[in-house]
């Protein structure tokens, strides 16, 4: 072995990366990211959960109550009902993480040291099941703390009362499987085209560019709906995972992100140069799809600018979708919110994937 051989090749590799500036962006790019994502965006700690209050009893005790529960930081008010049934139907719809029930007859059971608030949780996220143990624990007025407390506030999980982790998991993995396998497919479908030579016969064809984009993309959307299926099944099947609404609602969910990161892998297939570059920028997506969807850590822990970009990715959509309609028997009409947001994204995925493609080998 020869040291200056050694070196020229040393060089050689070092001045090939330098003229690849996908590569470089990753070196410096995905240790900056992980480190954002871990230090500031990263929160267990749940904050302005979205809750609903429904006050029967309408006194000065009461609103005081509220006030005070509001004090404490980990619910945001988002509704005032009258019912009960109201904050359900709420909860169901995935308006409301929390709902709040006060008696009509809250200061005489607070006085004989009963039951005197209930507080009705969606258990379909085990996160929001631990913040609400904190309003549980909190002292009524006259009650400092101890078994009185416990007592005065009961909490009712929905969805999950045992508290099953699988339950909440095997529904995003279909999300998480997802995402990693219709984006990389496709972010290497029009770069595989160029580097086999096959870009050459296409050239020649009259097939447009929203002909090729679509035909590509339609043959793997059965493929999503094949892991949905060995997902779905195994779920039910090893981990006893409720399917509360509608299977066709599911599989419509899943629909919608597919397509949704198919259109996605297309348009950094535009972009990339290489298989390589594709797999890269492929991964760029993926470790914030996974961090900031709600997946691995509380959404609503996430700071407001966080809460924005998570907002843009498909996952985080999916996931509210996938879990109101297996966990929480909702139906797509009711989530109609997260159905627009995927359309939406797809739509302009697509678009800017068909632009940005030209039947060119240059």
């Amino acid at each position: 072995m020869k040291l200056r051989r050694l070196m020229a090749v040393m060089v050689k590799e070092l001045r090939q990366m330098r003229r690849d500036r996908i590569t470089l962006a990753m070196i410096v790019g995905i240790p900056v990211m992980q480190l954002l994502l871990f230090g500031y965006a990263i929160n267990t700690n749940l904050r302005d959960l979205s809750a609903g209050f429904a006050d029967q009893a309408r006194t000065s005790a009461s609103r005081a109550l509220v006030m005070d529960i509001v004090a404490t930081g980990v619910v945001s008010p988002a509704l005032e009902v009258a019912t009960p049934q109201e904050l359900v139907d709420a909860m169901r719809r995935g308006e409301i993480s929390i709902g709040v029930v006060i008696p009509p007859d809250y200061e005489r059971r607070r006085a004989e040291g009963r039951e005197a608030v209930q507080i009705l949780v969606d258990g379909s996220d085990n996160a929001v099941q631990s913040a609400a143990a904190q309003l549980a624990q909190m002292p009524l007025d006259g009650v400092s703390s101890g078994s009185l407390a416990t007592r005065a506030i009961s909490v009712t999980g929905f969805y999950n009362p045992q508290r099953r982790s699988a339950v909440n998991i095997v529904p995003g993995l279909i999300g998480v499987i997802l995402t990693m396998t219709m984006v990389l497919f496709t972010a290497v479908a029009i770069v595989r085209e160029r580097e086999r030579g096959n870009m050459e016969l296409l050239i020649a064809t009259p097939v447009s560019s929203a002909e090729l984009m679509i035909g590509k993309v339609l043959p793997y959307v059965a493929i999503g709906l094949v892991q949905t299926t060995v997902v779905l099944a195994l779920g039910m099947w090893l981990f006893d995972v409720p399917l509360g609404g509608s299977l066709l609602h599911a599989y419509l969910a899943a629909c919608l992100l597919i397509v949704a990161n198919l259109a996605l892998g297309l348009l950094i297939s535009t972009g990339a140069q290489s298989q390589f570059q594709a797999m890269q920028m492929t991964f760029f997506i993926f470790l914030p799809s996974i961090l900031l969807s709600g997946f691995m850590f509380p959404f609503a822990g996430m700071p407001k600018v966080v809460q924005w970009i998570a907002e843009a990715l498909p996952l985080t959509h999916f996931l509210r979708l996938i879990r109101g309609v297996m966990l929480r028997g909702a139906g797509l009409s009711e989530l109609w919110p997260d159905v627009l947001a995927l359309l939406g994204f797809t739509l302009v995925m697509m678009t800017a994937a068909i632009l940005r493609f030209r039947k060119r080998l240059d």
